[in-house]
């Protein structure tokens, strides 16, 4: 009876018996306690059930739970784990004498023991435990570690696995805690798991490293899983334990009776240990290690000479590291690997993954250990130029190519640089966007390291392939190509007059491309400033300027017929700067034309902005001082009709300023103080100083501004208290420990709109890098947080920012403060009627919900705690308010359809518990008819939220088990009926499923 009411707990789908645990339990644990090992086993199977499926029921009794599975994970009665080397030893004495006196079959024998059967149970429900919860780590480390170690001796294979499982799970729930904690917060705590990892290292490698010779094939690919696990986890751990791991990885290479799957878990393991530990600590063990990971790459198994290969590659950068002085001496492994490797690079009729390998590993052995293969080099290079000759093999021969390139031994690649330079320009032509991208990676390297050899007609070859190459349909193409022609413009100057045509046609193109920005930008910039250095004479400073500036000059005349994007003025404006800053002796001229320009009241409104831009881009690096009527041109600006020209202005004043404070600064305050009719524009330019001035720079002023800032923090303008705001969070930065405790004082503020600018400011203090503010701000970020109970609504909908912003760039900051700041953040996802309100537009009536941005906050905080805080929420509760969010306003359903996708993803188990109260709303979405008459865009609206909910279908589909609801079920048998919803569902299914195709096409 016991057994079959077990059984039915433990096959239940969804928990439904989760609300009775409280009586339930203690029945279980009563019957742990009855001496039958297969009642047991069902004990600790429902245990596992529920501690799968209803993780908040199950939650005040895991301790028990956990020890009762730690008692039992030991439970071994018949067997005496004291006396087992001595019983090996017998063993080992009598296992070839067929004469020994079999004990009596009367007594207990090993067919009749199942309680290996109790054990694995209880290593099952261990896994389950630790795999769901992240929050107990610390205490699994301390109580449950010890214990898994010392069972890592059980006797029964398939209890040992599971033991392996339930360790290896652990290591990965230690993983993805490293990105969320700091060195700050990580130091000098025993408690913090990697911490008390590492001190556990020594007993997991004592109790696994005799284990690595045992017969049991099983037993060593568990211990090498788990051993390559926890060198992923810490990388470094196992240095001091080398020698005593080396002799199991070479027995499982060698060893004749090991599988294909032996050998390759094996070298997966060896692969991992090499590329995560120092090469000092392999070289004693190099004359063991070399022999059987060569014989393996001539393995007839092409899964084995792959991996072998793979560990070969980094094997030899360990016995000849070039980026750090080594005294040991590689020159005795050299041929063994050579020729190893060698033979399967000139197969041809082998596997395409160990074509590839064989390639980049002889480029890593040529690399590292070119200038030992004397004789041997030419003849393996001309293979390399049969290889890239060949469509299957070109991508990893160039990469290959470019790593021989690279390398300080400056190995000799003249013989094949005639032939193969011309079949490198040609693969430019190419549809292969990665094979174009690693083509001129390879040809930049060759032209800067080899180029006594190259001749101009290769060069020529290259340059008629690059104006194709330069569009702003593919920015990072465009980006590396002129990389490339910045290395020619250096190493090659004679060559850059032919490239005067085309090519910079279209850099000129990109650079007025609305797209630009960044890395590309970046690049044209040092190409224009290696080109006019080349002295060309078609391509001087003002030649470049005229092609530069000329579509914007024009842009405002009567008969233009290109209107530039606002970018591309920017983007201008820094290639001016950039010449300007190489050509020192014309930047004068360029300055006073510019000023020229926005002084002349026929200059359009375009060129005004050009000017303003270049000019506060050469300010920013130089002092114009010199130019005495600059502050009085650029106030004027101020009064301009266009707003993109007061824009301009202000961020010129902002960036001259920064070429010079002393100057321009107290002015800038001044006229802050004194202009309220411009304080919106000078707080913009003040915004600027404070974000590019150096902050010893600008300590000296810090006073002033902060008074200043203050005076303004209560303005009725949001626009203008924002920029204070921003003002007042760089500001804090300069100086933590002074400002950070002003700002916090000001949060009792009786003026909502300073409060409201206050916890703005703490907003632009966070960022994603680590600073010196961080553990000031650790400190005080729960008084800010506070304002998330203010009674002013705009307040806690800049709280919510600011807590938004906490979570996603510095999770640590908050982490700790969940439990009490969540109730509060829940509390703001409530439509409340109050705020509701109905506005008369001429004779219709229109519903105004004043909460709506509010709520929309908190959701966005929602799902950025789903990311970083995920451990430290109660999900049952969050599923609560994503559940409300399911049936609210338009934006705020798009934000919980795409919560509930991720939720799918990240807790499977919840999802499934309360999938019939979450399919409704989505069924409900789904179904919605517009109104016959609608506007254009109510259905567009429609049909987006529709998607929506289509993608968070979709998403719950993918659940082990959800095929088991009824209510999912019905709901899919619903979609399938109706050609409407069906069409919708097969669109979604088609657009997740070409995702991954799009991806691989890039990388190709």
């Amino acid at each position: 009876m016991y057994l079959c009411s077990w059984r039915l707990l433990t096959s239940c789908q969804i928990c439904s018996a989760g609300e009775h645990l409280e009586k339930i339990i203690p029945l279980i644990v009563q019957y742990c306690n009855v001496e039958d090992d297969e009642l047991r086993e069902y004990c600790f199977q429902a245990f596992e059930s529920f501690v799968r499926r209803c993780p908040k029921e199950i939650d005040p009794h895991i301790p028990g739970v956990m020890r009762l599975c730690l008692k039992y994970i030991t439970f071994d009665p018949n067997y005496n784990y004291d006396n087992e080397e001595e019983e090996e030893e017998e063993m080992m004495e009598t296992e070839n004498g067929e004469d020994e006196e079999q004990e009596s079959d009367d007594e207990y024998s090993d067919d009749d023991d199942i309680s290996w059967k109790v054990r694995r149970s209880a290593a099952k429900c261990l896994e389950a435990i630790v795999s769901s919860r992240h929050d107990l780590l610390p205490d699994f480390y301390k109580t449950l570690s010890p214990v898994l170690i010392s069972r890592f001796k059980e006797r029964e294979e398939n209890v040992k696995a599971d033991i392996f499982s339930a360790y290896i799970s652990l290591l990965k729930q230690t993983l993805p805690i490293q990105s969320w904690l700091h060195a700050s917060d990580a130091s000098g705590k025993d408690d913090v798991p990697l911490t008390m990892l590492r001190n556990q290292v020594p007993n997991i490698v004592k109790a696994l490293h005799k284990q690595l010779k045992e017969k049991s094939i099983k037993s060593r690919q568990g211990c090498f899983s788990l051993l390559t696990e926890l060198a992923n986890v810490l990388p470094g751990c196992l240095a001091d334990h080398i020698p005593a791991l080396v002799p199991g990885i070479v027995f499982s290479l060698a060893d004749k009776s090991s599988s294909s799957n032996m050998r390759i878990d094996a070298l997966s393991f060896l692969h991992v240990l090499l590329c995560n530990h120092q090469p000092e600590v392999f070289h004693p063990h190099i004359k063991s290690l070399l022999p059987p990971v060569v014989t393996c790459i001539g393995d007839p198994f092409y899964k084995i000479t792959s991996e072998a290969l793979l560990v070969t590659q980094q094997l030899v950068k360990v016995i000849r590291p070039l980026d750090k002085s080594c005294t040991f001496d590689a020159k005795p492994y050299v041929k063994d690997l050579f020729l190893g490797t060698l033979k399967r690079l000139k197969a041809a009729d082998i596997d395409q993954e160990v074509k590839e390998r064989a390639i980049s590993s002889m480029g890593q052995i040529i690399y590292n250990l070119g200038d030992h293969l004397s004789t041997d080099l030419q003849p393996t290079l001309k293979i390399f130029l049969e290889r890239l000759k060949n469509e299957i093999t070109r991508l990893t021969t160039v990469k290959a190519l470019t790593s021989i390139a690279s390398s300080p031994l400056k190995i000799d690649l003249r013989p094949i640089l005639g032939e193969g330079f011309p079949i490198l320009a040609s693969f430019l032509r190419k549809n292969q966007r990665a094979l174009k991208l690693s083509t001129l990676t390879a040809l930049d390297i060759l032209v800067k390291n080899y180029s006594d050899s190259l001749k101009p007609a290769m060069i020529e070859s290259v340059l008629t392939e690059l104006p194709a190459l330069i569009t702003e349909n593919d920015m990072h193409v465009s980006q590396v190509a002129i990389m490339f022609l910045t290395t020619l413009a250096k190493v090659y100057p004679s060559c850059i007059s032919k490239i005067s045509g085309s090519v910079l046609a279209e850099i000129f193109q990109l650079v007025h491309s609305p797209l630009l920005q960044g890395g590309a930008l970046n690049a044209i910039i040092d190409f224009f400033q290696a080109l006019v250095l080349t002295k060309t004479a078609t391509m001087g400073y003002s030649e470049l300027m005229k092609q530069l500036t000329a579509p914007i000059y024009s842009s405002g005349s009567a008969g233009a017929s290109v209107t530039l994007h606002k970018q591309a003025y920017c983007s201008a404006a820094k290639c001016v700067a950039g010449l300007s800053s190489a050509c020192p002796k014309e930047a004068p001229t360029t300055v006073n034309q510019f000023i020229q320009d926005v002084k002349n009241p026929k200059s359009s409104s375009a060129v005004k902005v050009l000017a303003f831009l270049s000019l506060a881009e050469m300010g920013r690096t130089t002092n114009l001082s010199a130019q005495r009527e600059l502050k009085t041109v650029i106030l004027e600006a101020f009064s301009s009709p266009s707003e993109e020209v007061k824009s301009a202005a202000s961020y010129a004043l902002g960036n001259i300023s920064v070429g010079n404070l002393k100057e321009y600064l107290p002015f800038m305050l001044k006229e802050i103080g004194s202009q309220p009719k411009r304080q919106y524009l000078l707080l913009h330019s003040l915004k600027e100083v404070i974000s590019s001035s150096p902050a010893d720079g600008l300590k000296p002023y810090v006073e002033d501004i902060w008074a200043l800032l203050f005076k303004h923090c209560e303005c009725t303008e949001e626009g203008t208290r924002n920029v204070v705001a921003e003002c007042l969070g760089k500001l804090t930065l300069v100086n933590p420990s002074e400002l950070l405790p002003l700002l916090k004082k000001q949060l009792s503020s009786g003026s909502p709109h300073a409060r409201s600018t206050v916890v703005t400011a703490v907003k632009f203090t966070i960022a994603d890098q680590p600073q010196p503010i961080d553990a000031l701000l650790k400190g005080c970020i729960g008084d800010f947080l506070k304002m998330l109970q203010d009674p002013d609504l705009n307040v806690r909908r800049v709280a919510l920012a600011m807590f938004n912003s906490a979570a996603h760039n510095k999770p640590s900051l908050i982490r700790d403060l969940l439990n009490t700041v969540l109730p509060s953040l829940y509390n703001e996802t409530k439509v409340r009627r109050e705020l509701i309100r109905e506005v008369e537009m001429g004779p219709f009536k229109h519903t105004v919900d004043d909460g709506l941005d509010v709520r929309k906050a908190a959701f966005e905080c929602m799902y950025t705690l789903l990311e970083s805080c995920l451990d430290r929420l109660d999900i049952y509760e969050y599923l609560n308010h994503v559940e409300d969010g399911l049936k609210d306003h338009y934006d705020i359903r798009m934000l919980t359809f795409i919560m509930l996708a991720r939720l799918s993803t990240l807790c499977p188990n919840a999802v499934l518990q309360r999938l019939e109260r979450l399919i409704e709303p989505l069924r409900a979405t789904c179904s919605t008819k517009v109104k016959a008459g609608s506007v254009k865009q109510e259905f567009e609206k429609q049909d987006e939220l529709k998607r929506s909910a289509m993608r968070a279908v979709a998403a719950l589909l993918t659940i082990p088990e959800v095929e088991k609801s009824p209510a999912m079920a019905e709901f899919s048998s619903q979609i399938r009926s109706n050609p409407e919803m069906a069409s919708l569902f097969e669109s979604i299914q088609k657009d997740s499923a070409s995702l991954p195709t799009t991806e691989a096409m890039d990388m190709s």
